[in-house]
Order: C-alpha cells, then sequence, then structure tokens
C-alpha cells in the first residue's frame, strides 16, 4: 500500500505544481502585458468563465464520489481510480488561476475565478493519498452496521 501512496502523492503534488507554475507564467505575463486580457463582459469572457465553472460544478462531487461509487476490488484498479479523483477534483485550479490573470482588467485581476480555484484547492485537499484512506476505502462495507 505504501507503494500506492507514493504513486498517488505524484498526482497530489503534480497538480499544485502545475498550478504554481500556471500562476508563476501568468503573473509574469501579466506583469510585463505580454498579452491581450479579455473583457470578462464579451461574449469569449462569459464563455470563458461557464466553462470554468460548468467544469468544476460537474467534476469536483463526480470526483469525490468516484471510489463510492465504482468500488474497486484490487489495489490496481484503486490506484486508477484514485489518481482519476485527484486529476477530476483539481483540474479547475489551473485553470481557474489562469482564467484569473486571463480576465485581468485595469482594476486587477477577476476574483470570481480565484473562488473557483479556491474551491478547487479545498476539495483538493480532501483526495490526499494515506494509507489509512487507502485501507479504509478498499475495506468492503458490512452490511450490518447502519449507515444513517
Amino acid at each position: 500500500m505504501d507503494k500506492v501512496v507514493r504513486h498517488l502523492n505524484y498526482y497530489y503534488y503534480g497538480v499544485m505544481a502545475l498550478t504554481l507554475i500556471a500562476m508563476t507564467v501568468m503573473y509574469y505575463a501579466w506583469t510585463k502585458q505580454l498579452y491581450t486580457p479579455i473583457n470578462r463582459d464579451s461574449a469569449l469572457g462569459m464563455a470563458v468563465q461557464y466553462f470554468i465553472i460548468f467544469d468544476a460544478l460537474i467534476t469536483i462531487p463526480l470526483g469525490l464520489y468516484l471510489i463510492k461509487w465504482r468500488k474497486p476490488a484490487t489495489l490496481e484498479k484503486y490506484q486508477k481510480l484514485a489518481s482519476a479523483r485527484i486529476l477530476l477534483v483539481s483540474n479547475a485550479m489551473p485553470l481557474g488561476i489562469i482564467a484569473y490573470f486571463w480576465m485581468a482588467n485595469e482594476q486587477g485581476c477577476y476574483m470570481s475565478m480565484f473562488w473557483v480555484a479556491a474551491i478547487s484547492a479545498i476539495a483538493w485537499f480532501f483526495t490526499k493519498p494515506t494509507l489509512g484512506k487507502v485501507d479504509k476505502e478498499m475495506t468492503p462495507e458490512d452490511p450490518n452496521i447502519p449507515t444513517y
């Protein structure tokens, strides 16, 4: 099980590294004015907002429920499902950060996209792979224990 947790940690911390790289690159490009920001009230700006918000609304609950829904029988299947959970839940983090800087105007960056990234980061925290979590999720449920 240690091997599974170690493998899943690559995904877990890799998403955070990707988010930090996206934030660094976008901040640099924003301060050096290397791109033209999107007007958040334009059709393209609205489409980007809708895409990122709907992506977060769909993938975060789906990713958090994935293991309970599929019930993996082996560690290999669990590893695949847990890595998919990490990627599903956290994909709105880098997208939200990119949109945060991409929709900047003279007042500053677009905070709504920052909050979407923050919600994804909170959900990402709940996907942290641990030995206890792997053991709990791999143990079959006892039908005699009531779940209220």
